[in-house]
């Protein structure tokens, strides 16, 4: 990766979810509002500075760039479209989410 750019695989809960009285809503369902994802990040460039590889970033899909490597599909994105990031390297009992 180059320059603040982030590599993330999504999470497999991303795609379609079960409303409280258990109707299935598909992940292409259109939502009155922007709905954020979360995705697990795979590999980060020199100057990415708040995440690392292994931490969970929240982030918008419409601002994805996806790319197939290995048969694999991940995410490409700059640091700076990560709205949150939930780390578990941090120590203290702090609670590792930052938005």
């Amino acid at each position: 990766m180059l320059h603040d750019r982030i590599l993330v695989d999504l999470d497999q809960e991303a795609g379609e979810r079960r409303s409280t009285g258990g109707i299935v809503i598909p992940a292409t369902a259109a939502m009155g509002a922007r709905r954020l994802s979360w995705a697990r990040v795979v590999a980060t460039g020199p100057h990415a500075r708040a995440v690392q590889v292994g931490d969970r970033v929240l982030f918008d899909p419409e601002d994805k760039a996806e790319v197939e490597v290995n048969a694999d599909v991940y995410v490409v994105m700059r640091e700076r479209d990560v709205h949150a990031v939930a780390a578990e390297r941090l120590e203290g009992g702090a609670t590792g989410l930052y938005l």
